[in-house]
């Protein structure tokens, strides 16, 4: 029997189609297996697919109404065959077509969905070519030649005013143009940058290795390249760190196939930023102690209460030690800052049972915030591999985020289950919610959402800090949320294999 499992599970992966099965026992459908076709179709790793409702494809594009029918079929426990646009991990778009099939126990409740999904984005895109072509082709003609010299124009004005270096090249990598602040970042001139190789610019001081894999077997590709970061020590000017951003552009007649090349100098921001976090670590280290002095100072005055102390004195006293409390927490949060940035965080890797690190941390937070009803639901029986107390941190954070930013809302709801080989924990608030600009940047170091940063206090570190612990373990976080319905935030954590 298990040797027709592996035979099978053989079989789903050598489809040239992309196979996913859905739990629908339990809360959103979670994705619980995928296939490589799957993987390779969406562009996404199996470890950051697993947990997800499939609906994560399709990205901010969320007013297509096939989305209906597919949540109608699911409803009704259905068939259902749709067209619907996804889109990669890495933005691009692909047309899928989509059939979905219930699975039955037998009691005939529905226990799974499996989804089969093919790639016809080159069949769409032959579709429309053959509607374009039903146009007038003189029409067309004139439109195009009108753009291109319109385009042509156009590109002309931005490469000299834009605040970048900024280049053109042909096919061959001669550059065709290229813009003032380029010439004066480089110390270069005009005449001895036009009509040239790239590569040979400058005595070839700019044949390096890392722009060569760029643009001759990255871009290539027909994808574009994003903020690709070199370093590079020129003769003249010395060290130079640079975000490239490079496009194929692919026009018609004299312009076809032309590069485009942005270059933003951060030598700068990269020394400003390795400052900063040199005297982060320094100054959080360097008020850890007397902290840690104080701390024991306040203890030492609770437990001296003088005979007949005043109301106002002990709740004074009370008063201090809380914020001493809460000024620990954060020069920890900046210690671990500094640590994750300069890559010295440690992890004290023990197995541990998950499920019962979240109930602990679930009870101490219930009885610090009693205004709140936490709500733990689920179950895993899961042995995890991991520090036990980085984890309950990120719990703890999420939890507490939930708490603070849903004022209005008095209840939060933890739930926990098993989605393949991981375990996949859900903090859901009623809250506020988060728009999808901020949800783009949430877990960043120091950002914080405008509509917030008055409202409530903080530094924006702890879903950064919490990010970068769980992709330690191997797992992933991310949060669903619609700005006025409150923010479901999920990670997942491998389980120890043979369990």
């Amino acid at each position: 029997m298990h040797n027709n499992i592996e035979i099978y599970i053989q079989a789903l992966n050598s489809a040239n189609c992309g196979i996913i099965i859905t739990d629908n026992l339990q809360p959103d459908n979670p994705i619980v297996y995928c296939n490589k076709a799957f993987e390779n179709i969406s562009g996404y790793s199996h470890d950051e697919i697993i947990g997800h409702n499939c609906r994560f494809l399709q990205s901010q594009d969320r007013s297509q109404p096939e989305r209906q029918s597919i949540k109608e079929a699911i409803r009704q426990g259905k068939d259902c065959r749709v067209e619907i646009r996804n889109y990669k991990k890495n933005g691009d778009l692909f047309w899928n077509e989509l059939f979905i099939s219930p699975v039955k126990n037998d009691d005939g409740i529905i226990t799974h969905f499996i989804g089969v999904q093919n790639d016809i984005t080159d069949r769409k895109r032959a579709e429309h070519e053959l509607r374009e072509e039903k146009s007038s082709v003189e029409r067309k003609i004139q439109e195009r030649t009108k753009e291109l010299i319109e385009s042509e124009s156009f590109l002309s004005s931005i490469i000299q005013t834009v605040r970048e270096s900024l280049l053109v090249l042909d096919a061959n990598y001669k550059v065709l143009s290229v813009n003032n602040h380029f010439l004066s970042s480089f110390k270069v001139t005009k005449e001895d940058t036009v009509g040239k190789n790239l590569f040979e610019l400058g005595n070839h001081q700019w044949d390096i290795d890392t722009l060569r894999e760029l643009l001759m077997k990255i871009l290539p590709t027909n994808n574009p390249v994003i903020d690709y970061e070199v370093e590079h020590n020129f003769p003249y000017i010395g060290k130079k760190v640079m975000l490239v951003n490079a496009y194929r552009i692919e026009f018609e007649g004299q312009y076809k196939d032309r590069i485009l090349i942005a270059i933003e100098d951060i030598t700068e921001k990269k020394e400003i930023d390795r400052r900063k976090d040199d005297f982060l670590s320094i100054a959080s280290h360097e008020l850890k102690t007397p902290l840690t002095t104080i701390k024991g100072l306040v203890q030492l005055l609770q437990r001296m209460k003088p005979d007949g102390a005043s109301e106002k004195y002990n709740e004074t006293l009370d008063k201090v030690s809380v914020y001493v409390d809460r000024l620990n927490i954060l020069i920890s949060d900046l210690l671990d800052t500094s640590k994750i940035q300069s890559g010295n965080i440690e992890l004290h890797l023990e197995p541990f049972e998950i499920d019962k690190t979240i109930r602990d941390t679930v009870d101490n937070l219930s009885v610090s915030a009693p205004s709140h009803t936490i709500s733990l639901s689920g179950t895993t029986n899961a042995t995890i591999l991991g520090d036990e107390l980085q984890i309950s941190q990120v719990i703890n954070n999420l939890i507490s985020n939930a708490i603070k930013y849903s004022p209005d809302s008095n209840k939060v709801d933890v739930y926990i289950n098993r989605v393949g080989n991981f375990i996949k924990i859900s903090v859901t608030d009623y809250g506020m919610g988060i728009s999808s600009q901020d949800k783009a940047k949430i877990f960043e170091r120091f950002y914080r959402a405008k509509h917030i940063q008055k409202k409530f206090p903080g530094l924006g570190i702890g879903l950064y800090i919490s990010h970068e612990i769980i992709a330690n373990h191997k797992g992933t976080l991310w949060v669903e949320s619609e700005v006025g319905e409150g923010s479901t935030f999920s990670f997942t954590l491998p389980i120890i294999k043979n369990q």
